[in-house]
């Protein structure tokens, strides 16, 4: 059966290696004959324009080509709505599409996925702005010692990728200091200060930092890591044991576990899928369900 599908390609993702990519799944799809309506724009507002403009007009799926960034942008034009998202793994992280167990810039592979894929239904995290504006995310939502080097990194305009990231890390970890927090979970609040702050909806981000690593996209639970305040030199032990998830067995990691966060801080802004989300204080909500998302056929 062939679909009506809406393609959002992110020209910028992996250094501008994903729109090739995208461009090849298109081509693919379109040979098998399936309707592919180009959707890409320069800037990710008048692609979201011309996105929700063909989902109203009706589409079988919205597919996006690029990292975890543009796949922010999907997830908040298809959860709560019914249509259906398809990820085509261009980016540098990749961290959404890595834990579906979606195929890596693999255009013949995505393509598979695209057209005789399964649906699954999974979760995804909510904020609701003070407009009343709903925000989705569906991998981690950072806002600690991260969320300060992304700050830091996204004033630059060079290097690019990420050894930016690197760098800020570099120039941010000898002045950090521990964070004081407010952590209000399902309704119980936390005091404490701490270096790092997460919480999951799926397990990793950064390119594979595994930093909930129980984290599971159906269970209708956020999984909250708190870094309680340790030294630098401990945290510089602590932080690289994120890639494998180890890190969970120090004395100074907690995680805990709930529908509904409610974090405050001065001066952090949060940072979800990748993206500047919203400053603190913020609300998020599990939402059960509320994404369906094409994965391999099992």
């Amino acid at each position: 059966m062939t679909k009506r599908i809406g393609l959002i390609i992110n020209p910028t993702a992996d250094k501008g290696r994903g729109a090739a990519i995208g461009t090849e799944v298109a081509a693919r799809l379109a040979a098998d004959g399936h309707e592919v309506i180009d959707l890409s724009d320069r800037s990710g507002p008048s692609a979201r324009e011309r996105a929700l403009a063909a989902i109203d007009a009706g589409l079988d799926v919205l597919a996006v080509t690029g990292g975890d960034g543009t796949v922010n942008l999907g997830v908040n034009l298809c959860a709560g709505t019914g249509t259906v998202l398809a990820i085509v793994a261009a980016g540098t992280g990749n961290d959404v599409a890595r834990a579906l167990h979606l195929p890596l810039h693999d255009a013949k592979a995505a393509a598979k996925v695209l057209a005789s894929g399964t649906v699954r239904t999974i979760d995804a995290g909510r904020h609701t702005d003070s407009d009343g504006v709903s925000h989705w995310f569906v991998g981690v939502l950072g806002a600690g010692f991260d969320s300060v080097v992304n700050e830091r990194a996204n004033t630059w305009g060079w290097p690019k990728g990420r050894m930016r990231y690197n760098l800020a890390i570099a120039r941010e970890l000898p002045v950090f200091k521990p964070i004081p927090y407010v952590i209000e979970v399902d309704g119980v609040r936390h005091s404490t200060e701490a270096m790092l702050v997460a919480v999951g909806n799926g397990p990793s981000y950064g390119g594979g930092m595994m930093v909930c690593p129980d984290a599971s996209f159906d269970d209708g639970m956020f999984d909250v890591l708190i870094v309680h305040q340790i030294s630098t030199i401990e945290f510089l032990k602590v932080f690289p044991k994120v890639f494998s998830g180890k890190h969970v067995g120090h004395p100074a990691v907690e995680i805990l576990r709930g529908k509904e966060v409610r974090l405050e801080a001065a001066g952090i802004v949060s940072y979800a899928d990748g993206e500047r989300f919203a400053p603190l204080p913020m609300s998020a909500q599990i939402v059960p369900g509320a994404l369906n998302v094409l994965v391999h056929n099992t």
